[in-house]
C-alpha cells in the first residue's frame, strides 16, 4: 500500500464517490456512441475525458431552483456533471434517441443538450459559447438580490475566439458591480479538428482575467484532486466576495470532437478515470476486483435501459410547437 498524499486531502468515501460517478459516466458516453454507430442515434457528442473536472463540479454545485441556489449553462461536454447531480443514465440514452420521453428537449436536440428547470440547469446550446452572455443574466439577477446561488458557466477553448467570451468578462468584472460567476473553459487543446497551438496569442487563457482585475486559476482537469480543490476554493471566493473568476481546466478528449470525426478512442490522451482507478488501487482504497465489477455492473445497467428506450416512441408531429412561449405551452403559433 503506497503513501498518496495528495490523494488524502480528500475523505476517502469522498474519493471513491467521485470514482464511482466518473466510471458511471464514461460507461453512459461510450454505450451513446455505440448507440450511434449501431444506427440507433443520429449524432454523438460528449464529455469523455472530462470526469474528473465534470464530477468533482456536479458534486460541489447548490442544486436546486431559484437565485439562492447555483445557476448552470453548461456546454455540450457536460454529462459528467449531470450524472454527478443525480441525472438518471436512461435521460441521457433517451435524448440521444430522441424519444419523446426525453425530460430535456422532448426528442427534439443534440446528445448531451441537457436542461433541468429543477436544478437551475439552463438549456444546453449549438451555437458556440453564447452559455457565456447568457451566464451573465442569472448572475445579474443573483447581484442584484443579494442572493446566496452564484451562476457557473462552462465552454471549450475553441470558443473563447466568440465575442460572448469577451463579453462575459467585460459585464462581470465591472468595479462596484462585479457578478458572481465562476466563468470557466476546458481546455482540450482541440478546435474541432483545430489545434491549440498557433490559435492563441495567449499563453493561458486564464491570463485574460488579469486584465479585467479578476481572480483567474490555471488548474490540471485531469487530476480528480487538484480539480476539486480548486473547484471549492473557486466557489466559496465567489460566494464570500460577490466577484468573478475566470478558470481554465486542462483536460481529455478521448473520442475526438464528435461522432462527425469517428468518435474513435485516442490513444494519445490521458485518461483520467485510469490513473485515478490506479491511485485507489495503490492506496487501498479499492480492489481491482471490485473496480471491474463496477465497470461490469454499468455496462449491463445501460444495456438494459438502451434496450428498454429502444422501445419507446419518438416525438408526434403535433409536439414540435410546445415549449416555444413560455407559460403558453399549447399556444397556436399562426395567432402571434
Amino acid at each position: 500500500m503506497a503513501a498518496d498524499k495528495d490523494l488524502q486531502k480528500l475523505p476517502k468515501d469522498l474519493a471513491l464517490k467521485i470514482h464511482d460517478l466518473m466510471v458511471k459516466s464514461r460507461v453512459l458516453e461510450e454505450r451513446c456512441i455505440r448507440l450511434y454507430k449501431m444506427g440507433d442515434a443520429f449524432f454523438w457528442i460528449g464529455g469523455a475525458g472530462e470526469e474528473a473536472f465534470g464530477v468533482p463540479l456536479g458534486l460541489l454545485v447548490n442544486k436546486g431552483q431559484g437565485l439562492n441556489h447555483d445557476w448552470l449553462h453548461l456546454h455540450y461536454r457536460c454529462t459528467p456533471t449531470l450524472v454527478a447531480m443525480g441525472m438518471p443514465m436512461i435521460d441521457s440514452i433517451r435524448l440521444i434517441m430522441n424519444r419523446a420521453t426525453d425530460v430535456s428537449t422532448g426528442g427534439r436536440n443534440f446528445s448531451s443538450h441537457y436542461a433541468y428547470p429543477k436544478w437551475n440547469v439552463a438549456p444546453v446550446t449549438s451555437p458556440i459559447e453564447v452559455q457565456y452572455s447568457i451566464a451573465i443574466g442569472t448572475a445579474w439577477a443573483q447581484h442584484r438580490e443579494k442572493a446566496k446561488g452564484i451562476s457557473i458557466v462552462t465552454g471549450g477553448d475553441a470558443g473563447t475566439a466568440e465575442g460572448d467570451f469577451a463579453t462575459s468578462l467585460v459585464w462581470s468584472s465591472r468595479k462596484g458591480n462585479e457578478l458572481p460567476l465562476y466563468c470557466i473553459v476546458t481546455n482540450n487543446k482541440w478546435g474541432i479538428s483545430t489545434a491549440y497551438d498557433g490559435q492563441h496569442g495567449e499563453e493561458k487563457i486564464a491570463d485574460r482575467g488579469k486584465a479585467f482585475g479578476m481572480k483567474t486559476q490555471y488548474v490540471n482537469g485531469n487530476d480528480v484532486v487538484e480539480s476539486y480543490l480548486k473547484l471549492q476554493e473557486g466557489m466559496d471566493y465567489i460566494r464570500k466576495t460577490g466577484k468573478p473568476i475566470l478558470g481554465e481546466f486542462l483536460v481529455s478528449r478521448l473520442y475526438g470532437h464528435s461522432s462527425a470525426s469517428g468518435a474513435n478512442f485516442a490513444k494519445d490522451e490521458v485518461d483520467p478515470i485510469k490513473e485515478f482507478e490506479q491511485r485507489l488501487i495503490k492506496a487501498g482504497y479499492i480492489s481491482e476486483k471490485a473496480a471491474q465489477k463496477m465497470w461490469e455492473d454499468y455496462l449491463k445497467e445501460s444495456q438494459e435501459l438502451a434496450a428498454k428506450v429502444r422501445k419507446e416512441q419518438g416525438p408526434e408531429a403535433e409536439s414540435v410547437w410546445d415549449h416555444i412561449y413560455a407559460n403558453n405551452e399549447n399556444a397556436d403559433w399562426r395567432k402571434f
